[in-house]
């Protein structure tokens, strides 16, 4: 059977982030994928200028015809914009017979708001109790579990906070600790780290949906999570390291980095 992965994501137009981005990941670890649209934005590698939430029935319509025809093995969610569609998307995920990945998208890389504070609420109470796995950076760790991550040990400790707001396991991504590029897993029971060399460069435009995307497509090749996370963790490392260097701003990783 061919492996299938979902995105439920918005859209970049300039290909970096999003399910642009999403897709290509899928396609580079031979997973065949899929996506539901749940906003719109104009941006490029310097900035986004506007973002156009979709309805929340649409965004279930979406998620239900592709659902009911070629199910994923497993599934990820990236910007979701409004509350009414986080609260959509969680009360369609309560029938998702396959892993979710929650990466919890606020803000873009260029700083532009992809959340509002009332869909941040409905993300804590609603979706992540959800997710298979919770995937939050230094910033979105800091909000999400109300308390500043800045190194390791707040890292352990938000992960904790963050397990216990109901999602199955966390990964608290560590890309701008100081020194090495360090994130933290932990599934209820077990400590995991990954590390990578911090590796310089302004292109590191969709990291995160990249690094979400490439651990659900590990997931739906079959493979355990913390298998799953090693794999994606070299991915996306070298991902960066050979970022193309396109555009006039925050460029996008290599999505044809081996998989």
């Amino acid at each position: 059977m061919t492996p299938v992965a979902l995105t439920i994501a918005g859209s970049d137009p300039s290909g970096g982030a999003g399910i642009q981005a999403d897709l290509k990941t899928f396609h580079q670890f031979g997973v065949y994928g899929e996506a539901v649209v749940t906003l719109l934005t104009v941006q490029n590698t310097t900035g986004v200028d506007r973002v156009v939430s979709m309805d929340p029935g649409l965004v279930v319509e979406q998620i239900l015809a592709v659902t009911g025809d070629i199910p994923p093995n497993a599934a990820k969610t990236g910007a979701l914009g409004e509350a009414a569609v986080v609260s959509a998307v969680a009360r369609a995920a309560a029938e998702f017979a396959f892993p979710l990945v929650v990466d919890p998208v606020m803000i873009s890389k260029h700083g532009a708001p992809l959340m509002a504070a009332e869909a941040r609420r409905a993300l804590e109470t609603e979706l992540i109790p959800r997710a298979f796995l919770l995937t939050p950076n230094l910033h979105e760790a800091s909000l999400l579990s109300g308390m500043e991550v800045t190194d390791l040990d707040s890292m352990r400790q938000a992960a904790l906070r963050l397990h216990r707001m109901g999602a199955r396991a966390v990964l608290v991504k560590g890309g701008h600790l100081k020194g090495k590029a360090v994130d933290l897993l932990f599934d209820g029971g077990q400590w995991r780290e990954f590390s990578s060399d911090r590796i310089e460069t302004r292109h590191t435009h969709g990291t995160g949906c990249t690094y979400s995307a490439a651990i659900t497509a590990g997931l739906a090749l079959g493979l355990a999570l913390p298998d799953a996370v090693e794999r994606a963790k070299r991915f996306i490392t070298e991902a960066i390291r050979t970022s193309p260097g396109l555009g006039r701003g925050s460029g996008p990783v290599n999505h044809h980095a081996p998989a």
